[in-house]
């Protein structure tokens, strides 16, 4: 392979983070050289048919780009959106994302990902789209993250629900038309109500 091929190859993985073989033929290359790169340790595959420089520089929120990568139709939520937005405690060891019924999830080289299935409001309401190593990323709204945090009470426990709520009252991270509406999407609005009122009391 030509070098000026390469370089521009590689070139265009740095400017983008991720290529595939659409960018790679829209660029006037062949998509031949991508294997070949690959082989050559100058790009590795992180999700189906998605490509990166090996070298690449990553961020702690490097798995929500992945994610969001193999499947951009998805959201962040529940304990990785937590994390993201510097809420709570949690450390999650996998990638929590949110996809449609129906949808395919999403499948990464080297990364857990939990994935939660809703539809409707559920699904639609309080979603934020964020750069994230110049990719874009949906990620829930503070008000939604903790709505969901109470629908999932029973896998993720209501003391992480809570502490949600109270921190992120506290720092006022979101305001109560916004948590209203998230609760009613999600159908959580009669459970929330009594842990509401005693935050805000």
């Amino acid at each position: 392979m030509p070098v000026t091929g390469q370089k521009r190859i590689e070139a265009l993985a740095r400017k983008q983070g991720f290529i595939d073989a659409r960018s790679i033929a829209r660029a006037g290359l062949h998509t031949q050289h991508l294997s070949r790169l690959v082989a050559h340790g100058t790009l590795e595959r992180v999700a189906r048919g998605r490509y990166r420089l090996a070298d690449a520089s990553v961020t702690q929120n490097h798995g929500l780009v992945l994610a969001a990568v193999a499947a951009p139709h998805g959201v962040v939520c529940l304990l990785s959106a937590l994390r993201f937005h510097g809420i709570g405690t949690q450390l999650p060891a996998e990638v929590w994302f949110a996809i449609e019924r129906g949808r395919t999830a999403p499948r990464v080289h080297n990364l857990r990902v939990r994935v939660v299935r809703y539809s409707g409001p559920a699904f639609s309401e309080g979603i934020e789209l964020h750069q994230i190593e110049r990719q874009p990323v949906r990620v829930y709204s503070v008000a939604k993250t903790i709505a969901d945090l109470f629908k999932a009470r029973n896998r993720v426990g209501v003391e992480v629900a809570v502490e949600a709520l109270r921190e992120a009252w506290r720092d006022r991270r979101f305001t109560m038309p916004d948590l209203d509406r998230a609760a009613r999407a999600c159908r959580v609005d009669r459970v929330m109500r009594p842990y509401v009122e005693g935050v805000v009391a």
